[in-house]
């Protein structure tokens, strides 16, 4: 039996297409493979924009700024001392973009103008810190990316 090149083509053709939806079926139905939005409800999200960008903007303006970093102790989030630690409410979510089955909230309670989450809660990799909060009236939002080692 002699094939021509146009029955080559196309067996190539199949031969590639059912390569590639092996892959996509296999990804697809697989649950090691987590395809998760970033954001459940993303439209509902997107409509709240404009407020977030303004309390990203109070943040901003602010003099003396909260600050988030990393120690060998935990993520410690420092705000200046002219704030009233009884003043400052809000939460911080934690959010770990490579699986949210690590992602959570802590309220902001302070002591010494500190809060420090301990290291134990957080798995070794990028981090990113969202922390939502108001003082005296005023909304602030707060992002920072930062990397547990």
């Amino acid at each position: 039996m002699k094939i021509n090149w146009g029955t080559g083509i196309v067996i190539a053709f199949a031969l590639f297409m059912s390569f590639i939806l092996y892959f996509v079926f296999e990804v697809q139905s697989n649950s090691k493979y987590d395809n998760d939005l970033v954001v459940e409800e993303y439209y509902k999200h997107d409509s709240h924009f404009q407020e977030e960008m303004a309390r990203i903007q109070n943040a901003q303006d602010l003099q003396q700024k909260p600050s988030i970093a990393y120690h060998e102790d935990g993520v410690e989030i420092v705000f200046p001392a002219v704030f009233e630690n009884d003043k400052v409410k809000g939460n911080i979510l934690l959010y770990r973009p490579s699986n949210k089955k690590f992602d959570f909230n802590t309220q902001i309670a302070l002591t010494n103008s500190a809060l420090l989450i301990p290291k134990n809660k957080l798995v070794k990799g990028r981090w990113d810190v969202n922390m939502e909060w108001q003082y005296g009236g005023k909304k602030y939002l707060s992002k920072e990316v930062i990397y547990v080692n």
